[in-house]
């Protein structure tokens, strides 16, 4: 299945690279590119693309409030792109829901990778910041009130499954850890999240680090 990309990207040069990058790859196509966030979410509505690759700072509407209409609205999974591996914008873009982080410098590889992981439903942050963002998150903002009667309803397993994606791990890796198909995984991380009321598995990873499972 060929995965469709769309790039929010203000720099010319940077999202040329990008492109670049993204075409090399067989399986993935780039339907669009905008150079600031409101060209980004109107391509999104008007495309329908599996990932955005959005960039945090640009023009008109900042990648945040982007990501955050374009998570609202159902219109794709998004994917940041920030310059600093503790940029103040992934933190609103955590919030607004956003499925992963990745650094601009991350090499070719990763970022088709990352692209990929995002395609499949699995959120993924840069491993040079999934411990610092979670952590940094988790300490600076206030504590979320949690109710306690939905935690409950969570089953023996969805709490393990909860607790790996605190650590980072993908479903691949939850499903070594745990001793599971990944499907299985798959619909567990699904069910939690509906009744944790979460839009995405990055802040289920930021809520086990507070709840401290």
């Amino acid at each position: 299945m060929t995965i469709r990309v769309l790039v929010a990207e203000d720099q010319a040069a940077v999202r040329a690279g990008l492109v670049l990058i993204l075409r090399s790859a067989p399986d993935i196509e780039v339907v669009g590119e905008a150079e600031d966030g409101e060209a980004a979410v109107r391509l999104a509505r008007a495309l329908r693309p599996d990932v955005v690759l959005m960039d945090v700072q640009m023009p008109r509407l900042d990648g945040v409030s982007a990501t955050r209409q374009v998570v609202a609205e159902g219109l794709a999974d998004v994917l940041v792109l920030t310059t600093f591996d503790l940029d103040e914008y992934v933190f609103g873009a955590l919030r607004a829901g956003a499925a992963g982080f990745l650094l601009k410098h991350t090499e070719a590889r990763d970022l088709l990778e990352a692209v990929r992981t995002v395609a499949r439903g699995e959120g993924m942050i840069a491993p040079a910041v999934t411990r610092r963002l979670i952590a940094e998150f988790a300490g600076t903002t206030p504590a979320r009130t949690a109710d306690p009667a939905v935690l409950e309803a969570l089953t023996r397993r969805e709490r393990e499954v909860l607790s790996c994606l605190a650590e980072g791990l993908s479903n691949a890796g939850i499903a070594v850890r745990l001793s599971m198909a990944e499907a299985t995984v798959k619909t567990h991380v699904s069910r939690l999240l509906g009744k944790l009321e979460l839009r995405s598995r990055v802040q289920a990873a930021v809520l086990a680090q507070e709840l401290g499972l």
